[in-house]
């Protein structure tokens, strides 16, 4: 899913909740949550969508609608073991989708 197609689903209102991810590095994806089927945001190329922090996915999304909206952190202890993160293992915290100075 681009951007333009987030956005219109999310004006539709068939978005449930949008989760910018954390990864190693100081990478951020962002992936849609519709339906309980998660959605990841691709650039133009088709290839994942990073951001570089929840201020830079603020900017990006400035002009969507106002939806529910989570930071993700995955366990790092997980992937450094090669057992694979799982969704019991993340940490999801919900955040303000816009900060208190814009309206």
């Amino acid at each position: 899913m681009n951007l333009q197609e987030l956005n219109a689903y999310a004006i539709a209102g068939k978005v449930d909740e949008l989760n910018l991810i954390s990864m190693e590095g100081g990478i951020y994806l962002l992936e849609a949550r519709m339906h309980g089927a998660a959605y990841p945001l691709s650039d133009k190329h088709g290839e994942s969508f990073h951001l570089r922090s929840v201020e830079h996915a603020r900017e990006v999304l400035r002009d969507f609608p106002t939806l529910q909206f989570n930071l993700v952190h995955t366990s790092v202890h997980d992937e450094m073991c090669g057992l694979g993160a799982s969704s019991e293992e993340s940490l999801k915290v919900p955040i303000a989708f816009r900060t208190g100075w814009q309206h």
